[in-house]
């Protein structure tokens, strides 16, 4: 069975979505936030006949889901993407969603409004087939993935209270239409140096905790090389460092009492935090081993899971057979740099691949997908819905 996707509902959904500001309220105090593409998406569900679902995460921020119910004896398919974009500083039409030469311009064309639009034309090209399937087929977008993933975990909490058994996921995060089977993860830490205060001219009673974190920038970096020369994974190449903050001491005539930095440690598949933090320790002990007035903790204050699946994994081989059709060649299989919702998924049990259109200025000043490939990205999650779900 085949069903028609429609270019030009893709193109004009696509467009009309860029038009919502969206900007994440969590990353900048005063944004709209994902009121209005939410109310948006759920209008454009009930339009193709789905019932929308309205599910408040936070106050005038709801995910938005749909459902498409099969016969009851066939795998539950989820497809998703996140509603929120980041800021707009520095861009010159935000939200113009201008076509120029089969590109559409504008914040989120490329993260990941395209995405949203792909779901929503095969939604509604299911529903016009009045395709029966065995399994369902759940649409849903949440807020807050370019922040702090409420929107997903929340999601995820709504599966396990409603009792819903998901087999497999499709993040629609932006991938050049290669399946994305693995990311990184990363830990946040932060560490500090103790001083003692004192005045500028009193060595004898100053301890300076900023030249005591210099000694444990210097092994940083160190550590950091060692990292880039361990053998990593298969996708995703090694584990990675870098200290993105530093902060240290109070005026110039006083002898720093403190200093902290704040490092990030891109983590693999086959990693902990509780590794990365001892191997941050063990940095600091030799340190503290070398001279006794040296003193230094370390703390993990955030991180988010690495995730892979296996590539044989009947959703993975299905994405990538329907994308091989869709193309007319073989699909890149990789491993991406960056932390995606997909981990939380993965952590719910539910495997999950990535697959995304093709564009470029994420996070840019200029930002664009193009919509040919956003067209293909709809065929590809239709064959893989038909193939996963099962038609009759």
């Amino acid at each position: 069975m085949g069903i028609q996707i429609d270019r030009e509902y893709i193109v004009a959904q696509t467009q009309a979505l860029v038009q919502i500001d969206s900007v994440n309220s969590d990353l900048e105090k005063g944004a709209a936030g994902e009121g209005n593409i939410g109310s948006y998406v759920a209008q454009a569900l009930a339009d193709m006949g789905i019932d929308p679902i309205v599910d408040p995460v936070e106050r005038e921020r709801d995910n938005v889901y749909g459902l498409l119910q099969g016969t009851g004896d066939g795998h539950t398919l989820l497809l998703n993407a996140h509603l929120d974009t980041v800021g707009v500083t520095g861009m010159r039409e935000p939200f113009s969603g201008a076509l120029r030469e089969d590109k559409i311009y504008g914040r989120g064309a490329y993260d990941m409004k395209a995405s949203i639009a792909a779901m929503l034309a095969v939604m509604k090209a299911l529903v016009e087939a009045d395709a029966t399937l065995a399994g369902d087929v759940w649409f849903t977008t949440v807020i807050d993935e370019e922040y702090g993933s409420k929107g997903m975990e929340h999601l995820v909490a709504y599966l396990q209270k409603e009792a819903i058994q998901i087999d497999a996921a499709i993040l629609t995060e932006p991938s050049q239409l290669r399946v994305c089977c693995a990311h990184r993860g990363f830990v946040w830490l932060e560490v500090k140096t103790q001083g003692r205060a004192a005045h500028g001219s009193r060595y004898a009673d100053g301890i300076d905790a900023n030249m005591h974190m210099g000694r444990v920038l210097v092994e940083i970096e160190k550590y950091a090389q060692e990292l880039l020369q361990r053998e990593g994974h298969l996708l995703l190449g090694p584990p990675s460092i870098h200290v993105p903050l530093i902060q240290g001491g109070t005026s110039q005539s006083v002898y720093s009492a403190f200093c902290r930095i704040e490092l990030e440690r891109r983590t693999l598949p086959s990693e902990t935090v509780a590794q990365v933090v001892a191997e941050i320790q063990a940095l600091l002990d030799r340190l503290a081993d070398a001279d006794p007035q040296f003193s230094a903790t370390v703390n993990a204050f955030f991180d988010r899971n690495p995730y892979a699946i296996d590539p044989q994994a009947d959703i993975v081989q299905t994405v990538r057979a329907a994308t091989q059709q869709t193309l007319s060649k073989e699909p890149e299989l990789y491993g991406e740099l960056w932390w995606m919702d997909s981990a939380l998924l993965g952590e719910a049990g539910i495997e999950t691949v990535i697959i995304g259109p093709t564009g470029g200025g994420l996070h840019a000043d200029e930002e664009w997908v193009e919509v040919d490939s956003v067209v293909q990205l709809a065929q590809i999650l239709a064959q893989s819905v038909l193939t996963y779900c099962r038609t009759y």
